[in-house]
Order: C-alpha cells, then structure tokens, then sequence
C-alpha cells in the first residue's frame, strides 16, 4: 500500500501567492540586468512553473501534491513543447505581450529544467509550510 498526501488548501492564500509570483516575475524580467547571467537563464521560468503549480493547487485543492506536482510538469512541459509548433495565427499570439509570457517563442532544455526547478521548490515549500494543512491517506496500488 502506498500513501499519497493529500492538502486541505486555502483558496485565498494561494490566490496572493499566485499574485506575489506573478509580481516577482514580472520584476525579474524588469530588472534582469541587476542580476548574474546563470540566475536569468532560469529565474523567470522557474517562477512561470512556480506561478503554474500554485495555481493547479488553487483549482484541485484537495487533490494530493504529487498530483498537483505531475500536473504542473506536464503543462509545463506540453507549453514548451508547443514550441515547434509555428504557424501564422499562433506566432501572431506569441509577438503579442501575454502571448510571449505564457506561450514563449521556441523550445529550450534550460526551460524544460528550470520548469521542474520551479515545481520541485514549491512542492517542498508546499510541503514544509503547510504541514498543517496535509494528512496522508493510504492507496491501494
């Protein structure tokens, strides 16, 4: 038998968290020249893939992290992917500024790591500050 963890989440908090990620990744890209070129490669996508598993927890919010995490990664990686993809109507939305932010322009490994940087971190801070929140249950297998 295996056991699963599953949240008891409060909506509103993760909608601030969810804001404030938005924020900081709005302002890692305003200010990326104040910042090592190594931390650029990956900050803004790791807090796309944050901002992502938030709010997958905010929708599903008594579903278990390891669902909240598979599905994170899978959106993620299904958006980087979409990136070979390039005809006309869909370049159009991607020259457009919410269109380059969520869809991007082309496929990179180091987004493909960074999106699992991201959701691996906010699955341990889910993890560790919100102990309380959590019970695990078993599952037949």
């Amino acid at each position: 038998m295996a056991q699963e963890i599953i949240m008891k989440r409060n909506r509103l908090l993760y909608f601030f968290i969810i804001i404030a990620l938005i924020c900081t990744g709005l302002a890692a890209r305003k200010w990326q020249i104040y910042l090592p070129d190594m931390i650029n490669v990956y900050l803004g996508d790791a807090i796309w893939a944050a901002m992502i598993y938030f709010g997958i927890a905010f929708i599903f919010n008594r579903r278990s992290m390891s669902f909240i995490a598979m599905l994170s990664l899978t959106f993620c990686y299904c958006i980087e992917v979409s990136q070979f993809y390039h005809a006309p109507w869909i370049d159009a939305i991607r020259h457009t500024r919410i269109g380059a932010l969520i869809l991007g322009f082309a496929f990179l490994w180091s987004d493909i790591l960074a999106y699992t940087l991201g959701i691996s971190i906010s699955f341990l801070g889910e993890y560790f500050f919100f102990k309380g929140n959590r019970k695990e249950v078993n599952v037949v297998a």
